[in-house]
């Protein structure tokens, strides 16, 4: 070898070792730990196997630990790896849309702020929704939910069922909404009538990962049809019963063979209300295909286990909680458990900081904010929520006269008229959101044909208390011919309803919805002084009076003394509807009640009892004033021995010892003395 090749050599060696030693010292890649709203959706893959054709082998010459336990104290015997992957799933039902803070609950600022805290803490979180997100508030009303979908996208959630709202607005608006959303929108048995396929805009299922963990999330929608005006889904059918339970079965089963360690199911539907049972479910969903079940549609906070161990949970609904579960995974043996539940109530949440991301998106809706926002009137005194739809059936009628009243003889405006959360119409300045959030719908009103028989068995003697009727003035119950055909104006929910026998004539405003009616009464002063007795016209100024209202179980009439009428019920049927109830159920109507208070067992709240000229007692469970004073806060409060007119609806109660008692609550004290 000659001098001049060995110093080659030399010097080419040399140059490798300094090559080696610089690259061993080069700078680490930025490996920042700190979180943001971005990175709460760690890692997600789709349902599918990854197919984009790419190279994914693991370049690097160093074997993967193989992992093994043989001394079992969750680390790898060879790499000391921790084998525990520990994953907490936060799901949100029924928020409606309740963007925005109120007087009553946190909006989803706080709600933004808590979830980033968490995605801070634990070490893997998944973000779902049980459906019924969009549809309650004006801020989410008004943007058909694009709202709320920026929020879930900021927060980074992995998926929303859908609930029976998110129907409101019709399939087409879905369809758009899925343009918008960076998740899917989980319906496993929506199906199109025509082709027989699943709906376009659903996907039956999700694959996330997280610490290596593969967690498959399927999504359905319950028995619901009830709940959505029929010409929203005329194209389309819910699988229920058996068909869901082979659907849900045969995903599972599918997710499970592309590697799922564990299964949540998202159904939208929860718990019988009248017994907590689970017929919304079937149990042999619990054999191995389900690992989790969150749930939503009831609005009821609970946690429950089947009779297979399976945890279903529900927080609540309207931001008032959500649901939380933990669930452990040893990675290496699959041996997974839940190893925490519980539901996170709004005081958990409610007083954090605003979630800076989250205001922002308010910020790009603020035209929208401040026209729903902006003080439209006042209302002298709360409407209770029967005064309300009896009001709104007023205003049905009087908005079909003026532009039908040329060509048809209408006697009547209403049908099924229930107000949402928060049900009532506070005294005071009221904006457009204010009474969006009572009537949220766009049930379009239409004029319909409707015999005599039904007239008086569906509307005006309905034994349902959420349908309020208005009759013209002049016109009574005894008019009515049971064969005769007559004219009456409601909205496309009651029109629809095949029981109530109606044929639409007409359609009024595409864009005018029982919301506007109401607030263009109160723009125009309409609520300013006085307040709604029944369903007369119009009286003194601005207030609503007349001879009729809600009768319930019947009495007689009484005056008050603001130029109010009231329809006086008996105690009597208070106690006999009471009786009739389930242990813990109550009724939605309120109903006025006349008798003397005694016995008042509690001066805080007002805990008494009335009894009425018939001799008739009931217990009362507290009393406010018309302003919402508890007893003790009240300037006047009612004495032992007084006559008083309460408004009050009832509950059937059942003592820790047994004993049951029927019992007036939410009960307000609307005269002393009449």
């Amino acid at each position: 070898m000659n001098k001049a090749f060995s110093l080659t050599i030399a010097l080419i060696l040399m140059l490798a070792v300094i090559f080696s030693f610089t690259a061993c010292f080069s700078e680490e890649p930025n490996n920042d730990s700190s979180v943001s709203s971005s990175m709460i959706n760690d890692s997600p893959s789709s349902t599918e196997n990854d197919d984009d054709g790419e190279d994914d082998e693991n370049n690097d010459s160093t074997p993967a630990c193989s992992h093994t336990d043989a001394d079992e104290n969750d680390y790898c015997d060879e790499c000391n790896a921790y084998l525990i992957v520990v994953i907490d799933f936060y799901s949100v039902n029924d928020l409606h849309g309740k963007f925005c803070d109120s007087n009553t609950q946190p909006g989803v600022d706080e709600l933004g702020t808590f979830f980033e805290q968490q995605a801070q803490t634990d070490d893997h979180i998944i973000l779902l929704s049980a459906g019924d997100i969009w549809q309650g508030s004006a801020e989410s009303v008004l943007t058909y939910g694009k709202i709320m979908i920026d929020w879930m996208n900021e927060l980074g959630f992995v998926a929303m069922t859908l609930g029976n709202h998110e129907f409101d607005w019709g399939e087409k608006i879905i369809k758009e909404n899925t343009q918008y959303a960076d998740f899917p929108f989980l319906a496993i048995n929506v199906y199109n009538n025509s082709t027989g396929e699943l709906a376009d805009y659903c996907t039956p299922s999700v694959m996330v990962e997280r610490g290596d963990i593969q967690i498959g999330i399927i999504g359905a929608i319950g028995d619901c049809y009830s709940s959505i005006s029929s010409d929203m889904v005329e194209d389309v059918h819910f699988k229920t019963g058996n068909q869901l339970t082979s659907l849900v079965k045969a995903e599972a089963l599918r997710l499970r063979s592309l590697g799922a360690d564990i299964i949540v199911y998202s159904i939208h539907d929860g718990l019988d209300k009248s017994n907590n049972n689970f017929a919304h479910y079937d149990d042999t969903l619990s054999y191995g295909y389900v690992d989790v079940v969150f749930e939503g549609h009831s609005h009821q906070a609970y946690i429950q286990s089947d009779s297979n161990g399976i945890v279903h949970i529900q927080g609540g609904g309207e931001n008032y909680g959500l649901s939380h579960v933990e669930i452990t995974v040893n990675s290496l043996t699959g041996e997974k458990s839940v190893t925490a539940q519980d539901i996170i109530t709004s005081d958990r949440y409610a007083s954090l900081e605003d979630h800076a991301p989250t205001e922002a998106i308010e910020d790009n809706y603020a035209d929208i904010l401040d026209y729903a926002y902006t003080p439209l009137g006042t209302s002298a005194k709360t409407l209770y929520s029967w005064q309300v739809g009896d009001y709104v059936a007023e205003l049905y009628l009087k908005a079909g006269q003026e532009k039908w009243g040329n060509q048809y003889d209408i006697v009547a405006g209403g049908g099924y008229l229930q107000t949402r959360e928060p049900y009532d119409l506070a005294a005071g300045s009221v904006c457009y959101a204010d009474i969006l959030s009572l009537l949220p719908f766009n049930n379009r009103i239409v004029l319909c044909r409707v015999s005599g028989s039904k007239l008086n068995s569906q509307f005006i003697n309905s034994s349902n208390s959420s349908y309020h009727t208005a009759l013209k003035n002049g016109f009574t119950a005894s008019d009515v011919q049971e064969v005769k055909a007559y004219y009456i104006v409601v909205d496309m929910y009651t029109a629809l309803y095949k029981y109530n026998g109606l044929t639409i004539i007409d359609y009024y405003d595409e864009t005018t919805y029982a919301r506007d009616l109401l607030a263009d009464a109160v723009a125009n002063g309409a609520l300013g002084i006085g307040g709604n007795g029944g369903n007369g016209g119009n009286t003194g100024d601005g207030g609503n009076t007349g001879d009729g209202g809600n009768t319930g179980g019947g009495g007689n009439t009484g005056d008050g003394g603001n130029g109010e009428s009231y329809t006086i019920t008996s105690i009597q049927s208070a106690l006999d509807t009471g009786a009739g109830l389930d242990i813990g159920g109550e009724t939605t109507e309120f109903l006025y009640y006349r008798g003397t208070l005694s016995d008042f067992v509690n001066t805080t709240y007002g805990n008494c009892y009335l009894t009425d000229y018939s001799g008739a007692q009931i217990y009362v469970y507290g009393l406010k004033d018309l302003n919402g004073n508890r007893y003790d806060k009240m300037s006047n409060p009612p004495q032992a021995g007084d006559t008083v007119i309460l408004c009050a609806t009832i509950k059937k109660y059942q003592y820790p010892s047994g004993d049951i008692v029927i019992e007036l609550i939410n009960s307000v004290v609307v005269e002393i003395n009449p």
